[in-house]
């Protein structure tokens, strides 16, 4: 695993708090990758993104969810609306918070969403009170992640599952820069660390659930940061960061940094879905 030991949850809180804005403009109401089938708009992508690991966890309208690192609240109302389901959302950012919870009831879902403003790593909810785990590019931002699948696994019910999307580190540390890569893309996306997708399979494994599917979407996703720069070209967005705070500027300056690790293999990205065993 790589770390970063010097970010802290403060530099995060504040990325989200200032960066909402950059992340509605640049991506929309969702604020994760698109999952592409073809030519498809970015909008449509990333529905397809969070369609396609929901139908994988086979979620239906009888199904309670936590949404850890839900942002927005884009997936969480989109799981709400199409599936009628009951969904918890977490963020760390108060503003990302009231955006969601407004957003909800102007989509019509405010009675099936409620959204908390928490960390992630301190948030407590009873055993067994969810259905489903989910949480999409959201435990990059996890300090102890090990602990984070400990601690979250006595959430889901027997029967339940988890879904996540993750940022993962490349499997093959052979390739070239691969350590300065994924190093550089903490730094500007204020991730403590990254793991590969076998050190998540292992933390969840032994959390107690058994991996159903562990995805590499990779290719599938990259197109995300191609159009993202595109945007802030035509946008001017960068000249708005360089006047609010200089780290949404790293933000946006590092989309060729990700890109880049995307490309060489030094990133990955994934989708992994796992089950709780009934008693």
């Amino acid at each position: 695993m790589i770390a970063i030991s010097d970010v802290q949850k403060a530099s995060i809180r504040s990325h989200y708090q200032l960066g909402t804005v950059f992340y509605r403009l640049l991506w929309g109401p969702h604020i994760h990758h698109g999952l592409w089938q073809g030519n498809e708009s970015a909008y449509d992508a990333q529905c397809h993104l969070t369609d396609t690991l929901a139908d994988m966890a086979r979620i239906s309208g009888q199904d309670s969810i936590v949404d850890i690192g839900c942002g927005m609240g884009g997936s969480a109302i989109r799981l709400a609306k199409l599936r009628g389901c009951d969904v918890t959302g977490v963020t760390l950012s108060p503003v990302q918070r009231r955006w969601a919870t407004a957003a909800a009831r102007i989509k019509g879902v405010g009675g099936r969403t409620r959204f908390l403003a928490a960390d992630a790593e301190s948030v407590d909810f009873d055993a067994e009170k969810f259905d489903v785990l989910w949480s999409v590019e959201c435990t990059e931002h996890l300090f102890d992640k090990p602990r984070f699948f400990e601690r979250s696994a006595s959430w889901i019910r027997p029967g339940g599952r988890l879904a996540i999307c993750v940022w993962f580190e490349g499997s093959d540390p052979t390739v070239t820069g691969h350590r300065a890569q994924c190093e550089e893309v903490c730094q500007r996306f204020v991730c403590p660390s990254l793991a590969t997708r076998e050190d998540y399979a292992g933390w969840i494994t032994e959390s107690g659930l058994r991996v159903t599917h562990n995805v590499d979407w990779t290719d599938r996703v990259t197109r995300t940061w191609e159009i993202c720069k595109r945007r802030v070209q035509r946008t001017g967005v960068r000249h708005l960061a360089k006047v609010l705070d200089r780290e949404q500027v790293d933000f946006i300056d590092g989309f060729d940094a990700l890109l880049g690790a995307y490309r060489s293999g030094a990133m990955e990205y994934g989708a992994i879905v796992a089950e709780k065993p009934l008693n």
